[in-house]
C-alpha cells in the first residue's frame, strides 16, 4: 500500500508537476540532547507545495467561498470522534476530501461543506473559514455526519490549531495539507495525524498507516448494520515518546543517527517520528551507505545459490539468481540491479520501481524481495525461500529497518503498515494492514490519544 499521491498521473498534466517544489532540505535545525530534530515553524512563505501534501481539486465556481448543505435524500455516514486522552486536552479535528465532482471540501462545525477558494492563481492563501471541529472531554463522542461521497478523505486530529492553505495551480483549487518533512511548516510543532478514508456507493474504506510517519495516536472501530465490528487498535498511548526513546537507544547501539527521525517541539518533546524514507528526503546522506555491505553479501550468496520467491499468485514459485551485476528471476522481463538505501526504504525506486509493461511475475517479485531487504531476512537460515520465515525472524539482525521494528512493537493488535509492502507474509498469516472496510457500514468511530476500548469496556 502506497501513501504517496502522484499528482501528475491524477491530472494527466505536466504543468502542475513542473510547478511543484521539492521537499525542503534541513537548514541547520537545532537538536535536543537526545538528538531529536527541533521543528522551526515559520510563516506562509515557508509553506511547501509537493506531491505528498497537495490534495488536488478540480475547477470550482468563481465565488470566493461556497457553503452547501448535503443533498436532502442522500445517505450520510455517521462518524464518531472520541477524545481518549487521559489528561485534559482540547483536541481539534478537521475533515477534508474530494466530492463526486472532484472539488475539495471540508466539513464545518454546523455540518455544511466548505469549498475553499484561492484568491489569486498560483498564490498560496490560508483557509480562514471555520473548519475546526472541537472534541469533547474524554469518552464523550462528537458525532459528525459525512456526505454520501468522499474520496481521498482524511480525518485529521491535532492538539493545537492546524493551518491549511489553498492554491490554484491552473487545474482547480487544491488544499496544501500539513507537511511532515518541512520542519518550517507552520504546523511543524503541532502533534497531529490522520485517518485516510473514502466513502462511495455506501462502501467505506478507512486506513491507519505508519509508512510515512507516526504522529498523534489513533485507533478506529467500524460498526456494520448487523452489529458486527472491525477494529484497528493503533498504537499504545504516548507511542511517539516511547518510539523516540527506543530510537535513541538504537543510536547508542549502532552509532547511526536513528534519533534524528524524531521531530520535537520547542520544549524538546517529540511530536512525530519520520520514516527513514521521509528522513532521506531531508538528509540523503544520513543512511547513505547503511545497506551497502548487506546488499553486497546478498549478491554474493545468490550468485552461488538460488533465491526462490513464492509469488503467492498463479505464477507460483520462481527461482532467481545473480548473474553479472543483476538478480535475474524466471518469468521476469528484466533483472534487478543492486538497490540503494533510498530504494530499500521506499520500495518504489530503482530496481523496485514497477512499470506498466512489467510482467505479472516481475510485479509479484518486487514487493517480496523488497520486504525481505527491509526485514533483513535474506541471509538468515531459510532466507533463500521468500516469504517463508515468520515474524519472529523479522528485524532480528542488523542492518535492518529499526523504525519498522520499533513501530510494530508498540502496535496493540499488530495492524498498520510501517513500510509499503508490510502485507508481504508467508501464506496463512493474518492481514497486517490497518484497514477497516465494509459495504454495509453503520458508523465509524475514531479514537485519539489511546487505543479503542477492549471487549467489556465502555466506549
Amino acid at each position: 500500500m502506497r501513501s504517496v499521491t502522484f499528482v501528475a498521473s491524477l491530472l494527466g498534466a505536466t504543468s502542475l508537476t513542473a510547478a511543484l517544489r521539492v521537499a525542503p532540505r534541513p537548514n541547520n535545525h537545532g537538536t535536543t540532547p537526545e538528538g531529536f530534530l527541533k521543528a522551526d515553524p515559520a510563516s506562509l512563505d515557508k509553506v511547501e507545495i509537493t506531491q505528498k501534501n497537495l490534495l488536488v481539486g478540480r475547477s470550482t465556481s468563481p465565488r470566493s467561498q461556497v457553503l452547501t448543505d448535503r443533498a436532502p435524500n442522500s445517505p450520510s455516514l455517521m462518524v464518531k470522534l472520541v477524545n481518549n486522552f487521559d489528561r485534559k486536552n482540547t483536541i481539534r479535528s478537521y475533515i477534508s476530501g474530494l466530492d463526486a465532482t472532484g472539488k475539495v471540501f471540508f466539513v464545518s462545525p454546523d455540518g455544511k461543506l466548505v469549498y475553499p477558494k484561492s484568491k489569486d492563481p498560483r498564490v498560496r492563501s490560508e483557509i480562514m473559514e471555520d473548519i475546526t471541529l472541537f472534541l469533547g472531554p474524554r469518552n464523550q463522542p462528537l458525532e459528525v455526519p459525512l456526505p454520501s461521497f468522499i474520496r481521498s478523505g482524511r480525518i485529521y486530529f491535532a492538539d493545537s490549531d492546524l493551518r491549511f492553505f489553498v492554491v490554484n495551480m491552473g487545474e482547480g483549487d487544491s488544499v496544501i495539507q500539513p507537511s511532515v518533512t518541512n520542519l518550517q511548516d507552520p504546523n511543524a510543532q503541532v502533534n497531529w495525524g490522520f485517518v485516510e478514508l473514502s466513502y462511495m456507493d455506501d462502501s467505506l474504506y478507512a486506513n491507519i498507516s505508519y509508512v510515512d510517519f507516526v504522529g498523534i495516536v489513533l485507533g478506529m472501530m467500524l460498526t456494520e448494520k448487523d452489529g458486527s465490528t472491525q477494529t484497528t487498535a493503533g498504537l499504545v498511548a504516548d507511542a511517539v515518546t516511547k518510539i523516540c526513546d527506543d530510537l535513541a537507544k538504537q543510536k547508542e547501539t549502532d552509532k547511526r543517527d536513528w534519533a534524528s527521525l524524531c521531530i520535537a517541539n520547542a520544549d524538546g518533546k517529540p511530536v512525530r517520528v519520520l520514516s527513514p524514507g521521509n528522513k532521506h528526503d531531508l538528509d540523503p546522506k544520513l543512511f547513505d551507505t547503511y545497506w551497502d555491505t548487506y546488499v553486497n553479501e546478498v549478491w554474493n550468496r545468490y550468485t552461488a545459490q538460488d533465491l526462490t520467491i513464492n509469488t503467492q499468485t498463479s505464477a507460483g514459485r520462481v527461482k532467481c539468481r545473480v548473474s553479472g551485476d543483476q538478480l535475474l528471476c524466471e518469468g521476469s522481463d528484466r533483472g534487478f540491479a543492486k538497490p540503494t538505501g533510498k530504494d530499500i526504504w521506499g520500495c518504489n525506486s530503482g530496481p523496485f520501481a514497477i512499470s506498466e509493461g512489467d510482467t505479472p511475475v516481475h510485479a509479484a517479485v518486487v514487493p517480496r524481495i523488497c520486504a525481505a531487504f527491509v526485514r533483513s531476512t535474506l541471509l538468515l537460515d531459510g532466507g533463500n525461500d521468500q516469504p517463508s520465515l515468520g515474524q519472529s525472524s523479522y528485524y532480528s539482525v542488523s542492518p535492518t529497518n529499526h523504525y519498522s521494528r520499533i513501530v510494530h512493537s508498540y502496535e496493540v493488535d499488530g495492524r498498520g503498515y510501517a513500510f509499503p509492502y508490510d502485507d508481504v507474509n508467508p501464506d496463512g498469516n493474518e492481514d497486517a494492514s490497518g484497514v477497516v472496510s465494509s459495504d454495509n457500514v453503520q458508523s465509524l468511530t475514531v479514537y485519539v490519544g489511546a487505543p479503542p476500548p477492549t471487549r467489556g469496556q465502555d466506549d
